[in-house]
């Protein structure tokens, strides 16, 4: 514990000041979510329609001010007058209450008058009006001046903040980054994970960034063994490589080390012969079909990977009473230009961190646990062509290139036998950690994460672009901070290891310091895989964070003719983000692009998170994201619904309460943006469920894919329950769904609450 102590920066506490203002509602982005507008969410049977927008249609509502209601328990008079016509609101495609930027010398007019007599108040009213047609004219002429003499493009504080950001972002160079990539490709035949971990450290420290530290943890990691496992067909004898070669040939040496990480970690290992059975996905649809027609005990499945978490899949199989599971990519399941026939593949059986701890961190004198293998089942990945050969197909794609699935005929029976090796070994896990100190929140942090190969990993590249992506932000980063500027937030930079064998680096980083991320951690930035695809943006984000996306990608493609349609969604995520999402609630964001833009919008998230005076986070999303969750067709959702209308509704005057902190210069002291920004960071944390099936999100909020919305725990009790009456295993779901839901709505109106007593207490 001692040497990792270092690795979090110490904190202060300051402020800064903003200013908000409440728009009228035809004053959205044209590329505003479709979740206010959305058809479906109008027609349920309650009223989940925002009220406020009425409010906002009508005239004289163009400034700010307080609700009648609030006036009374304010003991209000008079309607609040708030000189707003200096601030220019900021781009926002959902929020009918929108974020304003910085304004350093705004001063607002909070004034309440008392009664007077007909003639005074003519006399008063006629010196306003005077007064006002003289400012009006007295603007109109500086107006004429600003014009004619100042530049065209006078910059707002947006604006200048934007300018900032570029500034650090346009000095980033592709060829540097590929040149980062060459560099770190040429160590992944390292035996000795520290070689990996001493160049980034190295390099990082180069760069300025301040603290760079080594955190090593001692666990438990399942490596494949001296030979590649086999399967052998019994009725012929042939013996097959998981990459289809027969045994008998000589490995090729440039994919020997290929065939020996072709294995599942923390499989049960050993040999056995039995029958194939196709289960396709193995969805429980699939198995009560098979289990019908076929005794499945200790049988070999024969799975494909997708439509459900592989944990799960497994633990359905292995429940069903399986022996063993070969798992492929099926090639219909694939682009048609990429041809996976013969590529071996990795997969780990590790929901987290270090098996031998579960729940707590691997540190001197902690208590392990025996636990070699985490299932029954014999599991090996094998390529495409090999269950080609299996089943006796020919090719996949037909010519008429219709893509033909694999799967084994139903009058066919084929017995192999498959042997699966491994070694369970202690082994020194490395996470590289390094920070800029925040200036006035600074211990306040920004998780930016990315993952570095491990020696006793599957020979994959992509953590060789995550971590040539991390390094070229910290370099366009470190000369602005050099100059004396710093972000308001900490920004802590994260180079995980062991993330092949259950993202293991990160979960025991977490666990290690738990106490100190579940108070002080704002959001985490998941760069795992940032580089793939066919240059469309793959934007995943928590639904908090998803405003400030779409801000983001349209503020970045304003000059060009037409913005391409931002298809973000909240769905489950490969790679480290997982411990900061399913145990700390922490909102999160990754973007995924073919070519540079994602470090530019990654970096820019990245800024205006830990540069903005308030967090850039969006409370109705969330209440809009569980509405959206609760759509179609699914029974008993009555008492959801209903819960989901009253967090609606809380969040709702959440939001607009949250902006009234920084309209007020008597209200804007730093501790209530403080207090306003600890609510924002924990919006998501009443999501988290303790009890969900292997391989699920503990946080709700996350999809299993992108084509459904509904909350996964419930889909996956519906499924288990068909064609019975829902059984306790629902009735427990929907309790959590419930039990979550409540909890948010309880949080938002407390929030609010709180502000509310302050200014009651003052007025």
């Amino acid at each position: 514990m001692g040497e990792n102590e270092a690795n979090l920066p110490n904190t202060s506490l300051q402020g800064k000041k903003m200013a908000y203002q409440k728009v009228n509602a035809d004053q959205r982005a044209p590329g505003h979510s479709q979740y206010l507008d959305n058809d479906d969410l109008q027609a349920t049977a309650l009223d989940l329609e925002w009220d406020m927008e009425k409010e906002l249609e009508e005239p004289g509502f163009d400034q700010f001010q307080l609700d009648s209601a609030e006036n009374q328990d304010l003991g209000h008079s008079e309607t609040t007058d708030l000189n707003l016509d200096s601030i220019q609101p900021a781009t926002s495609p959902k929020g009918r209450f929108q974020r304003l930027q910085e304004e350093s010398d705004y001063i607002s007019h909070y004034t309440r008058s008392a009664p007077k007599s007909n003639r005074c108040n003519f006399c008063h009213l006629l010196k306003i009006l005077c007064t006002a047609t003289i400012l009006f004219i007295f603007g109109i002429l500086i107006g004429y001046y600003v014009h004619t003499n100042c530049p065209s493009d006078a910059l707002s504080s947006g604006t200048v903040d934007h300018q900032l950001y570029q500034e650090i972002l346009k000095t980033i160079q592709a060829e540097d980054i590929k040149k980062s990539f060459r560099n770190l490709v040429q160590l992944y035949k390292s035996e000795d994970d520290m070689e990996v971990s001493k160049k980034i450290k190295t390099q990082w420290a180069s760069l300025g960034l301040e603290d760079v530290q080594f955190v090593n943890y001692s666990v438990l990691l399942n490596l494949p063994g001296l030979s590649p496992s086999t399967v052998t067909l019994s009725s012929s004898g042939e013996c097959f490589h998981p990459d289809g070669r027969p045994c008998g040939e000589e490995a090729r040496k440039d994919s020997s080390q290929d065939l020996l990480y072709s294995y599942a970690a923390y499989s049960a290992k050993g040999t056995l012969k039995a029958e194939v059975i196709d289960v396709s996905y193995g969805m429980a649809d699939d198995l009560k079909r098979i289990r019908k027609m076929k005794n499945v005990t200790n049988r070999i499945a024969l799975l494909k990977l997708g439509k459900l978490p592989l944990l799960y899949k497994l633990s359905l199989l292995e429940k069903a009473g399986f022996g063993g599971v070969l798992l492929y990519i099926d090639p219909c399941d694939l682009p048609k230009t990429v041809n996976p026939s013969h590529d071996t593949f990795m997969v780990s059986l590790n929901p987290g961190g270090d098996p031998s701890t579960p729940g707590y961190p691997s540190v001197d004198g902690s208590f392990r646990q025996s636990r070699s293998n985490l299932t029954s089942l014999l599991v090996q990945p094998i390529s495409a062509s090999l269950v080609a050969k299996l089943i006796s197909s020919p090719k996949a794609r037909a010519k008429n290139d219709v893509c033909s699935p694999l799967e084994l005929p139903n009058n066919e029976i084929k017995v192999i036998s498959m042997q699966v090796q491994t070694v369970t070994k202690l082994k020194t896990v490395t996470n590289v950690v390094g920070y800029v100190m925040g200036l006035t929140s600074p211990d306040r942090y920004i998780i930016v994460g990315s993952h570095h190969h491990t020696a006793h990993s599957y020979n994959g590249q992509e953590w060789a672009s995550s971590t040539a992506i991390i390094t070229a932000f910290i370099r366009a980063l470190m000369p602005k901070v050099k100059t004396g500027w710093r972000p308001d937030r900490t920004i802590v930079f994260c180079s995980w290891g062991g993330t092949a064998f259950g993202n293991i680096g990160s979960y025991e980083w977490g666990e290690d310091f738990k106490t100190v991320l579940q108070k002080n951690v704002v959001a985490y930035v998941n760069l795992h895989s940032p580089i793939r695809g066919n240059s469309t943006l793959r934007p995943v984000a928590s639904p908090s964070l998803q405003q400030l996306v779409v801000e983001k990608n349209n503020f970045n493609c304003t000059r060009r003719t037409q913005c391409p349609e931002t298809n973000i969604s909240s769905i489950q995520i490969q790679g480290d983000a997982d411990y900061f999402i399913n145990h700390l609630g922490v909102p999160s964001v990754q973007f995924a692009y073919e070519d540079i833009k994602t470090l530019e919008l990654s970096g820019e998230v990245i800024l205006q998170i830990a540069n903005e005076p308030v967090l850039p986070f969006n409370a109705l999303d969330i209440a809009l994201e569980v509405q959206n969750n609760l759509k179609g067709d699914q029974p008993n959702t009555h008492q959801l619904l209903a819960m989901a209308s009253r967090l609606r509704e809380s969040a709702e005057l959440f939001q607009s309460d949250e902006m009234r902190p920084a309209n007020d210069p008597k209200e804007r002291a730093p501790i209530r943006i403080r207090m306003l920004n600890d609510i924002l960071q924990d919006m998501e944390k009443s999501f988290l469920v303790q009890q969900v099936p292997p391989g699920f999100y503990r946080n709700i909020l996350y999809h299993l894919d992108e084509q459904t919305s509904q909350f996964s725990i419930l889909m996956e009790a519906l499924e288990c329950c068909k064609p019975l009456a829902p059984d306790e295993t629902l009735q427990e779901a929907r309790s959590e769904v419930l039990n979550s839901i409540n909890s948010a709505q309880v949080y938002f109106k407390a929030g609010r609450d709180v502000f509310k007593s302050i200014l009651d207490g003052k007025n």
